[in-house]
């Protein structure tokens, strides 16, 4: 399998997937700019949609949508505990957040980085985002992950949205749930190996 990856874009949460799946991969860096691959690649022609993540199977076919990407990857390696079993409540538990992530925080987010959004909307938009990490907050303050003990491809997910709030100027020490759960996902050797590959080179 090879993820087209942008470093700081949502893709950073299946790449952290691959590695906590232990499958074997590769990954191809994309400029999102002129969106040219590492190889010289129009990217336009791998996703015609031209965003990140893209995942290209060992078949030739390519998946996109983080969301679906993380689900896929997940129930590819099901020792993992990255998704329960397909089918399970518990199953349907970690697509409610990856669902929850991808259209109440993640797109409420996307506008925040536009220069050209009005002020006004700016405002409207950071204080429903503060709303719902209120929420995820209260939900973390129960358990050390989203649905519980076990670390599954929603936290992937959360993690990456949670590390864009310091470019927004959002500190995490008003939600002390969500401050100490990014701390404990941060750590894990999975998320640091993949946060040093995608590190710009010193």
């Amino acid at each position: 399998m090879q993820l087209y990856y942008a470093p700081g874009a949502c893709s950073l949460a299946s790449h952290i997937a691959l590695e906590e799946s232990g499958l074997p991969y590769q990954v191809v860096r994309v400029s999102l700019r002129d969106k040219k691959t590492s190889d010289g690649v129009d990217f336009n022609t791998i996703n015609p949609k031209g965003y990140v993540p893209a995942l290209k199977l060992d078949n030739g076919e390519v998946l996109t949508e983080g969301s679906a990407l993380l689900a896929y990857i997940g129930e590819l390696q099901p020792s993992r505990g990255l998704i329960p079993a397909a089918g399970t409540l518990e199953n349907y538990r970690v697509r409610e957040w990856l669902v929850f992530i991808g259209t109440e925080l993640h797109k409420t987010v996307g506008p925040l980085f536009s220069p050209k959004t009005p002020e006004a909307t700016r405002v409207t938009q950071t204080e429903a985002l503060k709303r719902r990490l209120s929420y995820v907050n209260e939900a973390l303050a129960k358990r050390p992950f989203l649905t519980g003990e076990r670390f599954t491809v929603a936290d992937a997910y959360l993690f990456t949205i949670l590390g864009w709030m310091g470019r927004l100027g959002i500190d995490l020490a008003e939600w002390p749930a969500l401050k100490s759960y990014y701390e404990r996902v941060e750590a894990r050797p999975t998320v640091q190996t993949v946060l040093k590959a995608e590190a710009p080179p010193s």
